[in-house]
């Protein structure tokens, strides 16, 4: 970016905010903006193989349920967090997606789950009455 000379020297410079464009300075930007780079495809591929994990798991929840299969209470992005966890797949709550609000009654549930910025999973949730 270019600015006006006196705005950089006197401002931005001391402040921190910028450096002035060396060839040492725009090699190692260079060089920092590969490895982020790198780094970031590294974890887009770890969240689409987590995706691709979490699309063949099924995770059972019992919950005491009446007879017409309505939830005495809710199942929520902590239990469902909790049981893929406990079936060996690590998932936080944070990273579960529940649109609608918790699920209140028994049945199969895709859940969407945010794994990444660009990578959207889905997992099987099946509620089943204790």
């Amino acid at each position: 970016v270019t600015v006006k000379p006196g705005y950089g020297r006197n401002f931005l410079v001391p402040q921190g905010k910028a450096v002035p464009a060396t060839p040492e300075k725009l090699a190692e930007f260079e060089q920092r903006r590969g490895d982020l780079e790198k780094k970031a495809a590294a974890e887009l591929a770890a969240a689409q193989a987590r995706a691709d994990a979490f699309a063949l798991l099924t995770v059972t929840i019992a919950q005491k349920a009446g007879e017409e299969g309505r939830l005495y209470g809710s199942v929520g992005t902590k239990d469902i967090a909790d049981a893929a966890t406990a079936a060996g797949a690590e998932l936080q709550k944070a990273e579960v997606r529940l649109p609608s609000g918790p699920l209140r009654h028994t049945g199969e549930y895709a859940v969407a789950l945010q794994l990444h910025g660009d990578v959207v999973g889905k997992l099987a949730v099946h509620i089943v009455p204790e």
